[in-house]
């Protein structure tokens, strides 16, 4: 209890001063234990600590019964000679039953009311709506930029689904860079320390490279990627050619970056089930942290802490390749600013991520209109824009009782592959969404950060995510993404263009798990990829 004690008062402490080094946290208690050991962790014995929401270390929206229910159906299956109860219905009852086409992560939750139905269109025209720049006759629609990488939230979200890296000159319609140092004075450090900050921008590019610009101004410059092929020998004999990119940026419009400046290419992923795994129980995530490995497992999941942009209070964050976002509104709010320049209630900047020395970028016309507010997408389009994201439903399992793919679902067990891929949760009761409320989903995720070994890293930390580390990404909607996209990349930067050569990058805490794969016959390394494939 003492232990328990310590790391509330240690998160309180951090409202003012900032949570301990990331070499050094201490949340490993959290790591494997059942609610019912994490449950008891009450207002009586936090006296004096009161948890922020964010990192609430107990269900109180569940009754005991509830929770004995929940612990029996999330507990991993040892069953392997059929499917699990409601294992086809990934996302819950908001599961998706339509048939597998292009338009597969485009449904609606298919719990959500009729009224609802209509609240979701809307937000879907805007997802879509191309932003122009101002002034411009469609007055509701001007404010672009004045630097961007797309017009729209679709464009970069094509099909909803999975980005694609660029090839040759064909430009980064679904993938970006962000741009970031680490701290270089006392002031920047005690804002990390804070968690005021993830990281630092570039000085004069900021967070993030946009290619394009509205008319007067320059793009900040192009991104180049290069493949130098490396091949794979397997122990069967089986070759593999694994593509590994290196990155950099040209034709930049105001100088060289900032020597210390590092690039991070981030593809987009999909947007199916989001606003499920914003309704994850904080201490449901926490119980799988081991940032210290005290288990000696080689994994070391661990929380990405950071600070809710509207509260300010400590959240985990869930969202985006490093963990860095607590929510779907701020992720939208964040796109809206980085990607398309359009200001929003939660990031009122109408200039976007223009720097201040880009003083041309900072005197063009922005879109505010007064009788809409003082920002460009005021809180209505936020509103819809949210609820659509969080509203795209996960699509049903396919092909479950197939003997290669319940073979390949033992292997992905066997091989250690759930301990960061954790099959199963249930949501919270007591949400406001109702869609989303009380819903046992697979999202085969942990939401945890993990080393994943130099071949992986971008050298870029974000918050506590340090440059080899990333959030173990929901597997739902993986065997989709050529029916959808019409290509199949995988992984941060789309590096990988096949499942296999995807499990084959992994290092670090995945190494294992990775070698056990490339070991195995041709046969068993079919089933396990069959196995993915019917998410």
């Amino acid at each position: 209890m003492r232990r328990r004690l310590d790391f509330l008062r240690r998160l309180r402490r951090a409202e003012g001063c900032g949570l301990p080094s990331q070499q050094n946290p201490r949340y490993s208690w959290l790591r494997g234990l059942s609610l019912a050991v994490v449950v008891p962790l009450t207002a009586s014995a936090m006296a004096g600590a009161p948890e922020p929401a964010g990192l609430a270390t107990s269900r109180t929206d569940l009754t005991p019964k509830d929770l004995a229910r929940v612990i029996g159906i999330t507990r991993p299956t040892k069953d392997f000679s059929k499917p699990e109860q409601f294992e086809p219905m990934q996302g819950g009852a908001g599961t998706s039953r339509k048939d597998p086409n292009k338009d597969a992560f485009s449904q609606s939750s298919a719990n959500i009311t009729f009224e609802e139905e209509g609240t979701f269109k809307l937000g879907n025209a805007l997802f879509r709506k191309n932003w122009v720049s101002s002034p411009s006759s469609t007055q509701a629609s001007d404010g672009l930029g004045p630097l961007f990488n797309e017009r729209a939230c679709q464009n970069c979200h094509l099909k909803d689904g999975r980005g694609r890296p660029p090839e040759g000159d064909s430009g980064t319609t679904s993938m970006f860079l962000r741009l970031a140092r680490q701290a270089s004075t006392d002031e920047e450090r005690a804002a990390l320390a804070a968690r005021k900050v993830l990281n630092f921008p570039d000085p004069v590019y900021g967070s993030q490279l946009q290619d394009l610009a509205v008319p007067g101004l320059r793009g900040e410059g192009r991104m180049r990627v290069e493949y130098q092929e490396q091949k794979v020998t397997l122990p069967d004999g089986t070759v593999v050619w694994l593509r590994k990119p290196s990155y950099s940026v040209d034709d930049l419009a105001n100088g060289p970056l900032d020597p210390h400046t590092t690039l991070s290419p981030r593809m987009t992923p999909p947007m199916i089930g989001l606003g499920l795994v914003e309704q994850i129980a904080p201490a449901d995530i926490l119980a799988h942290a081991d940032p210290d490995d005290r288990n000696s497992d080689g994994i070391s999941g661990k929380p990405n802490i950071v600070r809710d942009g509207q509260s300010g209070e400590l959240t985990l964050g869930r969202f985006g390749w490093k963990a860095q976002t607590p929510s779907i509104r701020q992720q939208a709010a964040d796109a809206f600013a980085g990607d398309i320049g359009i200001s929003t209630p939660e990031v009122p900047n109408h200039w976007g991520d223009c720097t201040a020395a880009e003083k041309t970028c900072l005197a063009m016309p922005n879109g505010v209109q007064e009788r809409l507010g003082p920002v460009e997408a005021p809180p209505p389009v936020m509103d819809l824009v949210t609820f659509y994201s969080q509203n795209l439903a996960v699509p049903a399992r396919r092909d479950l009782d197939e003997p290669d793919v319940l073979a390949g679902k033992k292997l992905f067990y066997d091989m250690g592959c759930i301990s960061c891929h954790t099959p199963k949760f249930v949501t919270r009761r007591g949400t406001p969404n109702k869609a989303q409320a009380f819903q046992l989903i697979w999202p085969y995720s942990d939401f945890l950060l993990h080393d994943m070994g130099p071949g992986l890293a971008d050298g870029q930390a974000v918050g506590e995510a340090t440059g080899s580390e990333w959030r173990t990404p929901p597997l739902w909607g993986s065997g989709l993404t050529q029916t959808v996209n019409g290509n199949s990349f995988f992984l941060h930067d789309g590096r990988a263009r096949t499942l296999a050569e995807a499990i084959l990058w992994h290092g670090g805490e995945g190494q294992k798990a990775r070698d056990r794969f490339a070991a195995a016959d041709a046969a068993d390394r079919d089933a396990l990829v069959k196995f993915l494939e019917s998410f």
